[in-house]
């Protein structure tokens, strides 16, 4: 007989969930995906993001892992629900910039703010950190139920024309042996959020992507 070795490969859970009205029992079965440590596939207000829990050490190895970069050194966003828990990872803000942020949020806006002491380990020597309150009510679902933010990184598209890829199903397809969960909220949009600065306080337009610049 010959010797088989059998190798475990990771096939994708898929999960639609309704962003009108998502069910809770299907934003539960994410959470506890995230709390063993796996990598889900998300909807948000901009393009589909990859994220895990941004308390498990080899989950973010892992997202890093896939995304080609060294942990220390990723600029993955913090996907929070509120900006109640903003001061467990960003230094005091005045008065000023937590307007701006009121007024932006939830929204298609990536945040960088000046990052506290109190950040997880990975990002301990980040200056800086991107925060995200998406307006979409499966990822505010899912964070909230999880009880600490979610990180966050885009899910690009190799084709020359479109940078992201649109469809939950295209998603699975090719994302399958990589995660562990793609939820399926629908048809994505094309276009990234937009990232400002407000580390130096006066807000500057690092990327310019979806939402409206007016408001700052």
């Amino acid at each position: 007989m010959c010797n088989v070795k059998i190798i475990d490969i990771i096939m994708a859970i898929s999960l639609r969930i309704y962003e009108e009205n998502p069910n809770p029992r299907e934003i539960e079965k994410a959470v506890e995906i995230l709390r063993k440590g796996g990598l889900i596939i998300y909807p948000t207000d901009t393009v589909y993001g990859l994220g895990c829990d941004i308390t498990n050490i080899k989950a973010l190895e892992r997202v890093a892992k896939i995304k080609g970069v060294k942990l220390e050194k990723s600029n993955f966003s913090f996907v929070c629900s509120d900006l109640s828990n903003l001061s467990d990872y960003v230094k005091q803000i005045d008065t000023s910039v937590f307007k701006i942020l009121k007024r932006a949020l939830p929204g298609p806006y990536t945040f960088i703010l000046p990052g506290s002491k109190s950040l997880p380990n990975p990002f301990k020597k980040r200056k800086t950190v991107g925060i995200r309150v998406p307006d979409n009510n499966i990822a505010l679902d899912i964070v909230r139920q999880l009880g600490n933010p979610i990180i966050s990184t885009s899910i690009h598209d190799e084709d020359a024309v479109l940078e992201y890829t649109t469809d939950p199903e295209l998603i699975l397809e090719k994302w399958d042996n990589l995660v562990d969960l793609v939820i399926d909220g629908g048809y994505g949009d094309n276009q990234a959020s937009t990232v400002i600065d407000l580390s130096e306080r006066e807000p500057v337009v690092v990327r310019e992507g979806k939402g409206d610049l007016e408001i700052f």
